[in-house]
């Protein structure tokens, strides 16, 4: 089968780091795998970090220029795809490309990680939230990659059978390096480490907060290694200025690959998480034998197995977090638990098997219920 693959958020093939473009790099190479030819949208992203009329015009109009050139491409039947596939959908990065095209040449049409906001409809994000809505209605099926979004979605969307879910995975599993962790001296302090890009918004909020969280708890023996880099970088390393000489330090960009040899040297990965959509590095940190500590906020509990191989402590809840990351430091029977509960985990019950068989089940029902709604329009 012949699929058009979209990604409004994040043009494919960025080489930023981020979860959301490993997460897509991973549809398409399962889709692969399932033996279907995968045909990349060349688009521009839709995404807005701001709500501007003027932005979301000129994405409106590049959107025009790529259904149309695929328009004329598509009018050849062995040009044309058999299925549409959008990663991402919701009101700073709807899908202004996919409804229009599945309309035009009557495609089954499916959904992965799409969000809906009511709230975004009274306010300055109208117009985009409509337009993401109008594709979350549209589309013959949804992947839900967090009861958050299955939630949201199914206020809007009645039929329960078009609503599957997806829980995040990891691949590749076998290229992670082993843990090379060595045992503990007494007082010897325990390694945490972050992840994350240092740009405005929800991430540099986690930094902000873990800093202040990690302020209450100085008594304790840690050292924590920042890996990420961005624009807000000066402001997050002022927000840490005030600890000792050598206790955090800044690693800045690295690549995946040294991002993940650095994960199998420490012993707990501690982020925030606020409103995190939820987090790939999570699975990372645990298929890298890592305790996580987090809030429960956001899609943070579909990367990790509550109480199992995460503490997670109450939304925007600083002293409640600084609580859970104590436990973990002065308990190494704990955390040695929880590394091997996470390692199982995130190795064998999010290594891609599962994504695999939902992926190929809910093309088959996309396709399957397009065709009904086609034969419905017909009669």
């Amino acid at each position: 089968m012949k699929i058009a693959f979209h990604t409004p958020l994040n043009r494919y093939g960025d080489a930023a780091p981020s979860g959301d473009r490993l997460m897509a790099r991973q549809l398409v190479t399962l889709l692969a795998e399932l033996g279907h030819a995968v045909e990349i949208v060349s688009a521009e992203r839709s995404f807005m970090r701001e709500p501007d009329p003027a932005v979301l015009a000129a994405h409106k109009d590049a959107a025009q220029s790529v259904i149309a050139s695929l328009t004329k491409q598509w009018q050849a039947p062995n040009a044309r795809p058999d299925l549409f596939f959008t990663y991402h959908c919701h009101y700073r990065a709807p899908d202004l490309i996919g409804p229009v095209l599945v309309e035009h040449f009557s495609l089954p049409y499916l959904v992965a990680e799409a969000s809906d906001a009511q709230k975004r409809f009274d306010g300055p994000w109208a117009e985009a939230a409509a337009l993401a809505r109008d594709a979350i209605l549209r589309a013959d099926l949804h992947l839900c990659m967090t009861a958050r979004d299955r939630k949201g979605l199914s206020r809007l969307i009645p039929e329960p059978e078009r609503l599957i879910d997806l829980p995040p995975f990891l691949l590749k599993l076998a290229d992670m390096p082993e843990r090379v962790v060595a045992p503990h001296a007494d007082n010897e302090p325990v390694r945490l480490i972050a992840v994350a890009m240092m740009r405005q918004g929800n991430k540099a909020a986690c930094y902000l907060f873990l800093a202040r969280t990690l302020a209450r708890i100085t008594d304790l023996p840690w050292t924590l290694t920042l890996i990420g880099d961005g624009p807000e970088r000066a402001a997050i390393e002022a927000a840490f200025a005030g600890f000792p000489s050598g206790r955090v330090r800044f690693l800045g960009r690295r690549e995946r690959a040294e991002i993940l040899a650095e994960l199998a040297t420490h012993d707990l990965f501690v982020w925030p998480g606020l409103n995190e959509a939820y987090g790939v590095v999570y699975l990372e940190a645990q298929a890298a034998g890592l305790p996580v500590a987090a809030l429960d906020s956001g899609g943070v509990p579909a990367v990790v197995a509550r109480d199992l191989t995460a503490l997670l402590a109450p939304h925007g809840d600083e002293a409640g977090l600084a609580a859970t990351i104590a436990r973990l430091i002065g308990d190494a029977g704990l955390r040695a638990r929880m590394a091997a509960a996470a390692q199982v985990f995130a190795r064998q019950e999010r290594n891609g098997d599962g994504a695999r068989k939902i992926l190929a089940g809910a093309l088959e029902a996309a396709i399957a219920r397009h065709g009904r709604r086609a034969l419905k329009t017909v009669l």
